[in-house]
């Protein structure tokens, strides 16, 4: 990357800071800014900064102003109803905001328009009868604003407002097909659509033309069309074109059952038309070989290009995205891929003013970096990265050119900069670790890397390192070794507030952090090698990753280790558990992990399940994975003290998994420990839970690795 850097505005937020280790605490309430939203001329960004009291258990949302000529910061809004943001209207300030509720007090939401720097005059556009979110908007040529929104609907096409609706006498559920729940909610009549309304401009204020058109429901085959698709589907899964004429939204396969298939497409539908009209530009058999998960369609600035990602693997939901780019008509969309052989997945994209070039965001080497495309590129074009280290949160191309990035990285929870097109970075705005009491003395000299060799892959592997406070190279820590879930994922240059890497560091450890087969951003080839190998391709690697800190680190005392994980990382402590590698570790965490693979149909994606394992569950015998790599086959070898998380609300691993891993442990004699949140998910997000989470596995595997006086880990 090129130092061409300005730095704005920082040295007059940042007051001297004295290096500090970070507390679970500290990283819990510190602030969590949201991403920096250029207005139209580019002179300001706002974005939403949320703090959290433990004294007052709340949390405290305000908006906040960066001007992007001084860099200068100020307080927009202390307003914690508006909740969401769009730039539309005659002038450069003009705004159209949701907010919270609305006037009948049930559940609903208000929009209102505004100037930006005048929001005391604010005025009421609409009042919507449901909680309505994922705002987007145009002005079209007339002065009108079309927008969309998306929330729960009725199968007869009606937004569904829970607080409205009518409590049933009874809470049975019955299904006569699988996909019964996901993630962490059963599965109902309602689905989510985009909605499309028009608020017409008159005398200066605007207010809502007609009813709201569904785009969505009633779509049906083998299922109905969901949009966005769930669990995490949001806005990004729609999109207006910049005139107001025409919808984008991306929907599940109804044409193949939900659990089975990750396969999905992208609809494109008038404004002025309604689920009826919906046409996919991607159907299966379009595009050779384009049969999986769709994401991210987005139009071009001059509303006349589409450009989306897809995958080829039907039931593969971490399938190599290919880049597509089409026509906005539907009767001659001329799909055609980008770049179509480049050896990256990305998963962001922004077009560029002038159509030429798509900004994407791909998984590179442990980080994940921004890189210029131009959309006639030949299937053998390799881009070149603009952003080095960092995880993107957002990116904008403003007006003029130059791109507005707001990401986080192992040391600072929220950068924003501006880099152009030649990865000169520009300016840069704002940096956590220098501002945020909580991240004092954070800094990439916290960080480094190393690769290594293993006997499952030719490539070489990597893993961080990441040092305690007031490290010396002199002294020697006990180790902390976290394996990633997914599998297929990583361990990325980004901040955490589920594992936080310096938070586990600043407890006395030295943390490594591998990224072995399975991995994401070396190649599709590391990515796909793990199915059907669970229990030995990531796990030597992680042997070959464990014997090169032993050789190659003195002042990593691997003796006094542990090691934790969840999900996959979760799966693999509980193989280490009993494996040779389990006795190199002092105490195990397991966080909702696979303990019986025979049970792995217990899930709710089975297409996860089918490729992973290789293949449809039949009866168990020695040559099916489901059998070889289940972690129970050894359980007369399982001697390691083990602490146990699994909550209620995890669907993608039921909670049986954590009982019955705690279950076995007791019988055994092995020391154990079972934390149970019936509010939480396959994650720990409240952050009471979270603060627990932190203080009763620290409690254990302090005590286990020596770095506390405790007399006992319970």
């Amino acid at each position: 990357m090129k130092s061409n850097i300005r730095t704005i505005a920082i040295a007059a937020l940042a007051a001297p800071l004295l290096i500090n280790a970070i507390t679970p605490e500290g990283m819990l309430a510190a602030p969590r800014r949201g991403v920096a939203q250029a207005n139209p001329s580019a002179e300001f960004a706002i974005y939403t900064n949320t703090n959290y009291s433990f004294e007052d258990q709340e949390a405290t949302t305000v908006w906040q102003q960066l001007d992007l000529k001084s860099g200068a910061f100020s307080t927009w809004s202390t307003d914690s109803n508006i909740t969401e943001v769009v730039f539309v209207g005659p002038t450069n300030t003009s705004i159209l905001y949701i907010n919270s509720t609305n006037e009948a007090g049930d559940g609903g939401i208000s929009l209102y328009t505004a100037d930006a720097t005048r929001l005391s005059d604010a005025k009421l556009a609409a009042s919507l009868p449901a909680p309505f979110s994922g705002l987007k908007a145009v002005a079209t040529k007339s002065g009108d604003i079309h927008f969309l929104l998306s929330t729960l609907a009725y199968p007869n096409g009606t937004a569904y407002n829970e607080e409205l609706a009518e409590t049933p006498a009874s809470t049975a559920r019955i299904y006569t097909g699988i996909y019964v729940r996901h993630w962490d909610t059963y599965l109902t009549p309602q689905r989510y659509a985009v909605f499309g309304g028009t608020l017409k401009r008159g005398n200066g204020t605007y207010s809502l033309a007609g009813e709201l058109t569904n785009y969505v429901t009633g779509k049906c085959n083998a299922t109905c069309a969901e949009s966005p698709v769930q669990p995490f589907g949001g806005s990004g899964d729609y999109d207006i074109s910049p005139d107001g004429s025409q919808v984008l939204y991306l929907t599940k396969n109804i044409d193949l059952p939900l659990a089975n298939f990750t396969s999905s497409q992208i609809y494109w539908v008038p404004f002025s038309g309604s689920a009826n009209d919906s046409i996919p530009i991607n159907p299966i058999g379009a595009i050779p070989g384009a049969e999986g998960a769709s994401a991210s369609p987005t139009f071009s600035k001059d509303g006349s290009r589409i450009a989306y990602f897809q995958m080829n693997g039907i039931y593969y939901e971490s399938d190599r995205n290919i880049i597509y780019v089409a026509n906005a008509d539907p009767n001659n969309l001329n799909v055609m891929s980008v770049a179509g052989d480049w050896d990256r997945s990305p998963d962001v994209l922004a077009w560029s003013n002038d159509g030429k070039v798509l900004y994407v965001a791909a998984p590179d080497l442990g980080r994940e970096r921004v890189f210029p495309v131009p959309v006639d590129a030949a299937a053998d074009y390799k881009p070149r990265n603009i952003t080095n280290e960092g995880v993107p949160a957002g990116m904008q191309v403003l007006a003029n050119d130059q791109i507005l990035i707001s990401d986080s990285k192992i040391w600072s929870s929220r950068d924003i900069y501006t880099v152009n097109s030649e990865d000169n970075v520009t300016n840069v705005y704002f940096q956590a670790n220098l501002v945020d009491e909580e991240l004092a003395g954070l800094g990439p000299e916290d960080v480094s890397e190393f690769y290594f060799s293993s006997n499952s892959t030719e490539t070489d592997l990597q893993s961080w390192i990441i040092y305690p406070a007031n490290f010396s190279a002199d002294k020697k820590y006990p180790l902390a070794f976290l394996v990633h879930g997914g599998p297929q994922g990583g361990f990325y240059n980004s901040w955490s507030t589920r594992w936080n890497y310096k938070v586990w560091a600043d407890q006395g450890y030295v943390v490594i952090a591998p990224n072995p087969t399975a991995s994401s951003g070396w190649g599709q080839n590391l990515t796909d090698a793990v199915a059907a190998h669970w229990g030995d391709y990531p796990y030597w690697d992680l042997v070959y990753a464990w014997d090169y800190v032993n050789e190659t680190l003195p002042y990593v005392d691997t003796s006094r280790g542990i090691s934790a994980g969840a999900s996959f990382g979760g799966y693999m402590n509980n193989w280490f558990q009993g494996h040779e590698m389990g006795r190199r570790f002092k105490a195990l965490v397991t966080h909702d992990g696979v303990t019986n693979s025979l049970a792995d149909y217990a899930t709710e994606e089975l297409w996860f399940i089918n490729h992973d394992e290789g293949g449809i569950f039949t009866s168990p015998n020695e040559t099916s994975t489901y059998y070889r790599w289940n972690p129970i086959l050894y359980y007369d070898n399982w001697a390691t003290p083990h602490f146990v998380v699994h909550n209620d609300l995890d669907y993608r691993l039921p909670v049986s998994e954590g009982i019955m891993l705690f279950n076995m442990l007791q019988v055994k004699g092995v020391p154990s420990k079972f934390l149970n949140f019936p509010d939480e998910n396959h994650w720990v997000l409240d952050r009471e839970n979270s603060r627990v989470w932190h203080r009763e596995i620290f409690k254990w595997i302090n005590y286990y690795s020596g770095l506390s006086n405790a007399t006992s880990p319970y």
